[in-house]
């Protein structure tokens, strides 16, 4: 015969349903995969934050964003607000004022005294009578009362006295529904059926990690003989030309020893003569390894001296960390273990077949003698040029290398040093270097390189402005480096180099290039996108006034990203309608309209290109017969538009795109 259970005891599953939480939060952004990677933020710049928040009934809800940095006991808190009814999308911002990691949660409650202001305001209007409701609402205010303390309860207790004194019902009614009085109930709401959500993981970096213009030079070029190579001292005089063109970082491929065995010659040749410099990225020789400086370039003293001096300049130093090591590198003889050997007892040298790169072998991260000691000497390479004042590296090939090494190592360095960031030169498959930025990585190489197409450059700005990319990855456009000469910029001259500029320059606020597309360099070794002449195989000095040069029209373009905030980022991009599909036309604005700029782009190098166009009136909240103004950016010029359709001509023997501040306003007279 079976048990009968005791009337005392309540079924497990009861009893859990019955503490589960009544109002339910869901779809928070911004979040990446469930709060298991960070989501990225900018000191100083508001974190947006969305969720949909309901519960069963029609009682009214109240919910917060609470953030912290982590490590901290207490919260802060901002209000969340109901955006959209129908769907239960509430929406609130937070600026965290650290760089340091955060954390932020959604808290809700059932807001008592809002749903009594709600029906009491309901019958009011109707004309029904309420005189039971000002009871409860004066048995609401004094509950409230006998909660608080301090301010608030004296607040309370001059309401309460006020209610008493008035024997009019509608002064009553309108003292129990004045924001007033809704606001400080708030503060002493007993939050009945509070719930809060996951807590979500948020990184909060500086603003160079968001809006920067990198130039990349080799130091040992920096020199009038091809026969005398350039040294760290020798950068000191391209300082001034570099901020003047408005860059902010300077960044040089590895600068250390460079090995012998199996050095490269010119174009990558498999024989290097005894003056041949070799390849920069085959580090490490008896002179030293990652830690160590080319001898030929200076001295750590030169180095920090450089780093000082671009400082002062406005300019921060980036260094490459390319982990492969020359089969000279020191490590080859003291951690013979940390590397891969082949049957015959050789040493496995890279390839990326058909290229084979016998000047460089990999370590092998999951070896038994590399783990821990290998992760803990990167790590410590990194941490070295910290010390040495760099707080910026660019990390060769990131996606060959182990995805948890990346994340151990940018969480440690980043907790000694929040300031550090970490470029990933990841040019493989999209899960995988979006997974990189969730990992840590602080920016990215792109696509942008291989987007040339109207169609393709309007589909690829809007899926880094969209959720997920858009919360873990932040694009830095390079217009071209050593290893990509890009086909389009083999044809095109001089305009094609303004082209890819221009894009870059507005597409994103992360862009870079590398030195000589200032002098629209461009021969290539036929049907590859490689540099004839690499630089990565010799010194190649420059004349950087050469005639062509668009030195001038690079320093206007950063000078118009450092003047509009809505340039500042890659976020904020909207394509619009221009009706030629060799004119990419489109938008970029900050959330609050302020600052609103509209670009137009001819795709075509040779030839002169015409469209009608749209302006987004719609956007502003005016009519398609509105008079809006317009001023050129390039040059100054200001008019005024009249309607939404206008048309453009663009002749790329003058200048490939035109560049336009975009506002409702009234445009103070022209008088150039």
């Amino acid at each position: 015969m079976s048990e009968v259970p005791s009337q005392n005891t309540i079924d497990p599953a009861l009893e859990q349903a019955m503490r589960l939480p009544r109002i339910a939060i869901d779809t928070v952004q911004p979040v990446l995969d469930d709060g298991r990677f960070s989501a990225k933020a900018i000191i100083g710049q508001p974190v947006v934050v969305s969720c949909r928040v309901y519960a069963d009934g029609h009682d009214q809800l109240a919910a917060m964003i609470a953030w912290r940095q982590k490590g901290e006991e207490g919260w802060r808190r901002a209000p969340l607000k109901r955006i959209d009814a129908g769907r239960d999308i509430w929406q609130g911002q937070f600026t965290a004022s650290q760089v340091a990691s955060h954390e932020f949660r959604i808290e809700a409650w059932w807001d008592l005294y809002e749903t009594y202001r709600y029906e009491l305001s309901k019958k009011h209007a109707a004309g029904v009578g309420v005189s039971l409701e000002l009871t409860e609402g004066r048995q609401l205010v004094e509950s409230a009362a006998q909660r608080a303390q301090g301010e608030i309860r004296a607040i309370l207790d001059d309401l309460l006295h006020r209610l008493d004194s008035s024997h009019l019902d509608d002064e009553r009614v309108s003292l129990l529904l004045s924001a007033d009085t809704a606001s400080v109930m708030a503060e002493a709401d007993p939050r009945e059926h509070y719930s809060a959500s996951a807590s979500y993981p948020i990184e909060v970096e500086r603003p160079l990690a968001q809006f920067a213009s990198w130039y990349e030079l080799f130091p040992r070029s920096e020199t009038d003989d091809p026969n005398r190579h350039g040294t760290l001292r020798d950068v000191h005089k391209r300082l001034p030309m570099i901020r003047d063109m408005g860059f902010d970082v300077l960044y040089f491929p590895p600068i250390h020893p460079i090995g012998r065995a199996h050095r490269k010659g010119p174009n990558n040749s498999l024989q290097a003569g005894p003056n041949d410099p070799g390849s920069p990225y085959a580090i490490g020789s008896e002179e030293g390894g990652h830690d160590a400086i080319h001898p030929q370039l200076g001295t750590l003293d030169d180095f920090r001296e450089l780093v000082a001096a671009a400082r002062e300049h406005g300019l921060e130093i980036a260094l490459d960390f390319a982990i492969q090591c020359s089969q000279d590198h020191p490590w080859l003889k003291e951690h013979p273990g940390w590397f891969s050997w082949r049957p015959d007892g050789t040493i496995r040298y890279a390839e990326n077949p058909p290229k084979k790169y016998q000047d460089i072998v990999n370590v092998d991260f999951y070896a038994e003698d590399a783990m821990p000691d290998l992760w803990l000497a990167l790590r410590d390479v990194v941490w070295h040029w910290v010390e040495q004042g760099v707080k910026i590296f660019r990390v060769d090939n990131p996606h060959t290398k182990p995805l948890p090494f990346w994340e151990w190592l940018i969480a440690d360095i980043r907790q000694r040093d929040p300031d550090v960031m970490f470029l990933s030169e990841a040019f493989t498959r999209p899960a995988m270097m979006a997974r990189l930025g969730k990992v840590g990585f602080n920016q990215s190489y792109t696509y942008f390189t291989w987007r040339n197409g109207k169609a393709e450059l309007s589909e690829y700005f809007t899926e880094l402005n969209e959720h997920p990319l858009r919360d873990c990855y932040r694009p830095n456009f390079f217009v071209n480096t050593p290893d990509i000469n890009p086909f389009f910029l083999q044809e095109s001259g001089r305009a094609g180099f303004l082209i890819r500029a221009a894009l870059a320059t507005m597409g994103s606020g992360l862009w870079g290039m590398y030195s000589g597309f200032e002098l629209c360099e461009a021969a290539a070794i036929p049907g590859k996108e490689e540099y004839l002449d690499s630089e990565k195989y010799q010194i190649r000095p420059r004349d950087y006034r050469a005639p062509g040069n668009i030195i001038a029209e690079i320093a206007q373009l950063n000078r118009i990203r450092r003047q509009n905030p809505a340039l500042q980022t890659h976020l904020g991009f909207k394509p619009y309608l221009a009706w030629n599909d060799n004119i990419f036309y489109f938008g970029k604005r900050t959330a609050d309209l302020s600052n609103f700029v509209l670009v137009a782009v001819s795709l075509d190098p040779h030839n002169a290109q015409e469209a009608h166009f749209e302006l987004p009136l719609w956007e502003l909240g005016l009519p398609d017969d509105a008079q809006t103004q317009g001023e050129d950016l390039m040059n100054g010029h200001r008019w005024t538009w009249y309607g939404k359709t206008q048309w453009m001509r663009i002749e790329p023997w003058q200048l490939p795109f035109g560049i336009w501040r975009f506002s409702a306003g009234v445009n103070e007279p022209d008088l150039k």
